[in-house]
């Protein structure tokens, strides 16, 4: 039994893990932002743009519902093809992505900079470089006389 708790507590601490559990917890707070955008802000846009159409609503009844006309009861309910609901999803699965996408690579262009080594600054001149750079000046000054 102790080598059971060992191995999952060596497992439990890995880098790996804790770092995948951090991801998750973090992956369900942007979820939530996003899901919020795409429905607070971006649907109301789209809604907008097409005259107020909410796709969700949008189905063809296949088989309709059967009411007991003395009660009122509902004995069987309508059958619906719901597409509306699906390019909905579709509209919702795009706009994450996108959103998705854009904080992704906004990341790594951060981690990029982050990433990238100082220039090296140039090396200083050779004794040797010096002294041909100064010959070099003293015959171009004597040129120009």
């Amino acid at each position: 039994m102790s080598k059971f708790l060992t191995d999952f507590k060596e497992f439990a601490l890995k880098g790996n893990i804790v770092d995948m559990a951090v991801g998750v917890i973090i992956g369900g707070a942007f979820g939530k932002i996003v899901t919020s955008l795409v429905n607070d802000i971006i649907m109301p846009i789209v809604s907008l743009a097409t005259g107020g159409v909410n796709f969700s609503d949008k189905n063809v009844e296949l088989s309709p519902a059967e009411i007991d006309a003395a009660t009122g009861e509902v004995l069987k309910e309508a059958v619906n093809f719901n597409y509306g609901m699906f390019i909905q999803n579709i509209i919702d699965f795009l706009i994450i992505a996108i959103c998705i996408f854009v904080a992704i690579r906004m990341a790594m262009k951060l981690k990029k900079k982050e990433e990238e080594p100082a220039p090296e600054p140039a090396p200083e001149p050779t004794k040797e470089e010096v002294l041909l750079t100064e010959i070099r000046d003293l015959l171009k000054k004597d040129v120009d006389k």
